[in-house]
């Protein structure tokens, strides 16, 4: 069994390890929930893990009762990469990673240099034998051992492996536990999480549909600093069930209803909102908002009945039953699409797909690109004003095309410059500083007709 529990792991790139600056600048709006709270981080090796590092630091601070972390012994950076107390040498010597656990139920001055300190936490565990001791098992959140750790928690904080994020939470929920866990905004689309966001027993953090910097296996794509390698990972969420000041605020709305500017959904009442800022503040019937809406989701002004999509949609009344001409029909009136031969289950996975991209803008707009191939009816995301200018600085006003062509030429006033797409939006570019570059008009509207 924990042979395929470490295969699985292993295989699913799950190798995400989060730097202390994310978890802090979460966990500092729930400073007193933990006060006198047993907490327990699921860890591939608190020597490693950053959330160990800061409960450890900040144990009397946040007035904790108890510390447990474990390690998952078919770790990739077990005894590796980080260092808890940036030092060379280990304090476990085991080849074959054993799996353990750590529990701390006080962090005094023990070394009496005066002050409290992670280095009190070194000399614990040196000098306390009861502090670290080893599992029988390999330390998979699934496990016995873990099981019965997880029973004296009172809160679960960690990164937890994001190919197994359902059955992780499906675990929390059993056990009824608090949490605060990290894991990407397409995990909202899971019905086994939608479901939870219905019931209010789980809803988002601060940090919410970030681009964050991992640090990663050195194995992974990414950067190098300092020995360290990190790689970006887009659409990062906190996942909580800890009521927080954010949750209960109103979401001011200014803009009011007009039939004009809503479309209405075919075969079903409501009425399509692309963007959270234009929920119509006059409005009260069934409203079809973007996943993102969950943001600001307060539950006591909105209510959520159901997901637009899958079996999801169907509970609602959403079917999938349409023929392959109401679907050519399904926001074109023209019948233009009508000779296309149409797979409605292949259409409804790809419209899925497409209403979770920020980068669209004009939702109402996807049936008619997935029919035609054309983005201009998605009407994508543009550079800002902002993004441009700091580009035009960084670029020195340099056109890099004009340049490598050896042209004359090669410097623009800003407003001879366009804002382009170092990798379009169709092979997966995003509209951001990364992914940015200008153009002079002439080289970008060239690079537009390729």
């Amino acid at each position: 069994m924990s042979t395929e529990r470490g295969n699985a792991r292993k295989n699913k790139a799950d190798e995400f390890y989060t730097q202390l600056i994310d978890i802090e600048n979460e966990l500092k709006h729930y400073k007193e929930d933990f006060k006198n709270k047993i907490v327990f981080c699921n860890c591939d090796d608190p020597y490693e893990s950053n959330f160990f590092k800061y409960f450890a630091m900040n144990f009397n601070h946040l007035g904790l009762k108890k510390l447990i972390a474990t390690s998952y012994d078919s770790s990739p950076i077990a005894y590796t990469q980080l260092s808890l107390f940036d030092m060379p040498e280990k304090l476990i010597h085991n080849k074959n990673r054993k799996a353990y656990k750590i529990e701390i139920s006080e962090v005094s001055d023990f070394n009496n240099d005066g002050a409290v300190d992670l280095s009190d936490v070194e000399y614990l565990l040196k000098n306390k034998k009861n502090s670290l001791t080893l599992l029988n098992g390999d330390g998979d959140f699934r496990s016995d051992e873990c099981i019965e750790l997880l029973k004296q928690a009172d809160i679960v904080v960690t990164n937890p492996p994001f190919s197994l994020f359902r059955e992780y939470v499906s675990q929390l929920i059993e056990y009824n536990k608090k949490f605060l866990i990290i894991g990407n905004i397409n995990a909202l689309t899971y019905k086994e999480i939608f479901k939870l966001v219905q019931t209010q027993q789980i809803w988002a953090g601060y940090i919410f549909n970030k681009t964050i910097e991992f640090e990663v296996p050195h194995t992974y794509k990414g950067v190098v600093r300092n020995g360290k390698k990190y790689g970006k990972v887009p659409s990062i969420t906190w996942f909580t069930n800890i009521d927080n000041k954010k949750r209960n605020e109103e979401l001011i709305m200014y803009k009011t209803y007009s039939k004009d500017e809503y479309a209405q959904y075919y075969k079903y009442n409501a009425i399509n909102v692309n963007k959270v800022a234009d929920i119509p503040c006059d409005y009260d019937g069934v409203m079809g908002v973007p996943i993102t809406f969950l943001d600001k989701y307060n539950p006591e002004q909105f209510e959520i009945i159901g997901f637009g999509a899958g079996e999801l949609g169907r509970e609602i009344g959403i079917g999938d039953d349409y023929t392959e001409e109401e679907l050519a029909v399904f926001k074109l009136m023209n019948n233009k699409y009508k000779d296309m031969v149409l797979d409605p289950q292949k259409i409804e996975e790809r419209v899925k797909e497409l209403m979770m991209d920020d980068e669209i803008t004009k939702r109402s707009g996807i049936y008619e690109y997935i029919l035609s191939g054309n983005e201009k009816h998605l009407n994508l995301r543009q550079f800002t004003e902002n993004e441009k200018r700091i580009m035009y600085e960084t670029q020195k006003g340099i056109c890099p095309h004009c340049r490598d062509e050896g042209r004359a030429k090669i410097h623009y006033e800003i407003e001879e410059m366009e804002a382009d797409h170092i990798t379009p939006w169709s092979e997966g570019g995003r509209t951001n500083l990364y992914n940015c570059q200008l153009l002079c008009k002439e080289h970008n509207r060239r690079k537009s007709n390729r």
